[in-house]
């Protein structure tokens, strides 16, 4: 939910909004208006962007990847080494205090790796296994020795999920009450959490980093429905919106009261099909749903042509993206052949979709009308999207369109969660392929670019051919904020950079 995907031109247009290191001055509060609320602020017990896109700014990691989205640089640890051999990688913290005054020692980040790795919550166990031991030799000194090399290790550490946890305050507090009232490592604390209302960020004082925030605090408000959030933010009512609707892109943008960013991203919107549901875990099936859907269609209509066709899960110009990769035609007729051939003519499908999200809602529409005309069927169930997570969880669906971006720079996240066979039953569409979960395994620990970018290919391949899910479209991240606002943007991977925020 990375590689090296951006343009040099827009690498450095985005390094070029840095802000150097003094001492800002306060200029109050900024909202932010989303669609759903926050669901925990524990880091491995989740994998939403609602989720890590608040909490980067609650928590630090040991490295950080930089403002162009394209490289590693130091967080909590402000150097390492790498042994020889690629097993032993040794940190060196840097002075900082967690919000609660404490120091935030080499401790506290072999805590934090370890429960990542071994906490029966975590969704993120897998990626970290190839973690033998971390220690601290001293509250300065982390070492971290891996079972085997791994060419995505340092990367992995840059992921939200991961984030430094104060060790004394969590076995204080429980996990629970953690994840409700964080002790922060980051640059903001949680001042405030309404469910389904808003979470209420404050500078944290102890950052160490905190005379680079000019912001007093920051408020996330759940808004569900898009016009509304668009509405408010036209009005004055809130600072800032996520998740423009391609619709309201050009009107906005011709607002002299508004900013639009259209920011270079990671993401991806998909088609989830849940193998498990019938004649679903039919291969002929899936071909049969990838055939009837007119990709480029729904681009042209849904995105207003800014979106591209998506023929991969990784997506295009990020690190191994496969540009060759299959893309089938829109072909109806052949849809029907298959679902005949298949004994599933007349398919009938349970398609889960987010209520309120004007994007989603479109694509449901139109993949109907083109499923339709293939013979299948399918019922639109809209819901909360507060709701929809669970809902794949538990299997209760049988298709749903959803979207990913990237976290860390190197391909292996993603592939380890959608199609490596972890802990979330490949993003919840219970696919299963033994030959793509060993080369996952293999691609990971593969130190030779080269070998490891055609284990990758092949990957991409293999998981086309299964149809693991349906490609759509690839996108760039769309917000806007009133014209006072100076520096809101995300990074390729996400990353919102509030602490560089100025309200004007």
């Amino acid at each position: 939910m990375k590689r090296n995907r951006l343009s040099l031109a827009a690498a450095g247009f985005l390094a070029a909004l840095a802000f150097g290191s003094g001492m800002a001055e306060a200029s109050g509060v900024l909202t932010i208006g989303r669609r759903e609320d926050s669901t925990t602020f524990d880091p491995i017990k989740t994998a939403q962007n609602i989720d890590f896109w608040v909490f980067s700014n609650v928590y630090d990691v040991l490295v950080r990847v930089d403002k162009t989205g394209t490289k590693l640089e130091p967080g909590l640890a402000e150097s390492w080494t790498i042994s020889p051999d690629g097993l032993v990688y040794t940190f060196k913290m840097r002075d900082a205090k967690f919000s609660d005054g404490s120091p935030i020692t080499a401790g506290d980040a072999a805590f934090s790796l370890l429960r990542i790795r071994d906490d029966e919550g975590s969704l993120w166990a897998d990626s970290y296994k190839v973690v033998k031991t971390a220690v601290a030799t001293d509250p300065k000194t982390l070492v971290v020795t891996l079972v085997t090399p791994s060419a995505p290790f340092l990367s992995t550490l840059a992921m939200p999920g991961v984030s430094i946890l104060s060790e004394a305050a969590m076995k204080k507090m429980g996990a629970e009450a953690y994840a409700e009232n964080p002790v922060a490592s980051g640059a903001f604390t949680v001042k405030e959490w309404l469910r389904g209302d808003k979470v209420v960020l404050a500078k944290n004082p102890n950052f160490w980093e905190a005379g680079r925030v000019s912001l007093d605090g920051v408020e996330w408000i759940a808004i569900p429905d898009d016009n509304t959030r668009m509405l408010k933010v036209q009005a004055g009512e809130i600072d800032s919106a996520i998740f423009v609707p391609f619709s309201r892109i050009a009107e906005l943008q011709q607002d002299k009261n508004l900013k639009v960013q259209l920011d270079p991203s990671t993401r991806e919107d998909h088609l989830l099909i849940n193998h498990e549901h019938g004649k679903l875990a039919d291969v002929r099936v899936r071909e049969a749903i990838d055939y009837a859907i007119d990709k480029k269609a729904i681009v042209d209509a849904v995105t207003f042509g800014i979106g591209q066709v998506a023929n991969s899960f990784i997506p295009a110009g990020a690190l191994y993206h496969f540009g060759d990769n299959l893309q089938r035609p829109y072909d109806p007729e052949k849809a029907k052949a298959l679902l005949a051939e298949a004994g599933a003519t007349g398919l009938t499908l349970n398609y889960v979709v987010n209520a309120g999200d004007a994007v989603d809602e479109q694509i449901a529409v139109l993949l109907q009308q083109q499923l339709a005309k293939a013979g299948i069927t399918a019922n639109l169930q809209k819901v909360d999207p507060s709701q929809s997570w669970d809902m794949l969880v538990s299997g209760d669906y049988d298709i749903s369109v959803m979207y990913w971006t990237n976290d860390i720079l190197d391909p292996d996240q993603k592939t380890t969660f959608v199609v490596g066979h972890d802990t979330n039953m490949n993003y919840m569409t219970r696919y299963n392929n033994p030959k793509v979960k060993d080369l996952v395994a293999a691609a990971r620990i593969e130190q030779d670019p080269a070998k490891r970018e055609a284990m990758y290919i092949e990957i991409q391949k293999l998981s086309k051919a299964d149809v693991h899910w349906i490609d759509l479209y690839y996108s760039p991240y769309r917000n806007v904020s009133r014209a006072n606002i100076d520096n809101f943007y995300q990074n390729p991977l996400g990353r919102f950079f509030l602490e560089d925020v100025v309200k004007n």
